[in-house]
């Protein structure tokens, strides 16, 4: 793989938050997260394809197996644990037509119509310039080539309850997933960079949590370009948590609290 590319504050903080996550394949939403958008996206022998946030490689081997040893695959990702993870997963699974890139995604540049698909898994809330990656994977598709990602309602993940909390103590949390927080914000998104054929399947994949769980389910951080909590002192933090947990409190129910995983599988043709 070429070096390591050179991250900001914020991307370090995206990759090193990652690079954590050394259980991730046993995270049983992982694989239904990932798996039905590659079945959603109908790929055929000898396509060439691109993996946007490759991860463990569950999309980018799931792909090469459909476009056998005619097609590619090519995996881009800034975490190296994870590439390292996907990496043996690939030799023992004998591939041969997968490559994987350790590289920032948004500093990426290809050749127009490169690609037949390319996909996101969860992770395009990441991304510092959503709009600007849209125009950048509509020029890197061939005709006719589809884009496939992941995103999220912008009530998924406790964000309202947290996003109060802060509120409470005078700080104004962004909600990561605002900008394409409904389906109509994705579609409206990819229609500006010039999509077509844009399908939207909402699933909830989230659960119930014991009321303990839901108030350790917030750590207190918050992965964002413009994050004020990185501004307060370690006090400031854990009296916001506090709130937080006192407003998990207001919201059991008998079964126990949601956690809200409203989860939009979007699908796109240039």
């Amino acid at each position: 793989m070429p070096d390591k590319p050179h991250l900001d504050e914020y991307k370090q903080q995206v990759a090193d938050f990652y690079n954590k996550r050394t259980d991730y394949d046993s995270s049983e939403l992982a694989y239904r997260r990932g798996i039905p958008l590659v079945e959603l996206a109908t790929l055929q022998k000898g396509q060439k394809i691109l993996d946007v946030a490759t991860g463990t490689g569950i999309i980018a081997i799931a792909a090469a197996d459909i476009v056998g040893n005619e097609g590619k695959v090519l995996g881009v990702d800034i975490a190296s644990v994870f590439l390292n993870q996907a990496q043996q997963k690939i030799e023992a699974a004998g591939l041969k037509n997968i490559e994987l890139i350790e590289a920032d995604a948004e500093d990426l540049n290809f050749d127009e119509n490169s690609f037949d698909a390319i996909f996101c898994s969860s992770a395009i809330v990441l991304f510092t310039d959503i709009p600007a990656i849209f125009h950048k994977w509509y020029r890197w598709l061939q005709p006719s080539g589809i884009v496939a990602f992941h995103a999220w309602a912008e009530t998924s993940f406790m964000t309202p309850v947290i996003i109060k909390a802060c509120a409470k103590y005078g700080v104004s949390l962004p909600n990561i997933h605002e900008l394409l927080g409904t389906p109509q914000r994705c579609e409206n998104l990819l229609q500006q960079a010039g999509f077509e054929n844009i399908e939207v399947k909402i699933e909830q994949l989230g659960k119930y949590l014991s009321v303990d769980d839901a108030k350790k389910w917030w750590g207190g951080g918050w992965l964002h370009p413009k994050n004020p909590l990185l501004e307060l002192s370690t006090e400031k933090i854990e009296e916001i948590k506090a709130e937080y947990a006192n407003e998990v409190e207001v919201l059991a129910t008998e079964q126990g609290v949601l956690l809200d995983i409203t989860t939009f599988f979007v699908l796109a043709k240039k």
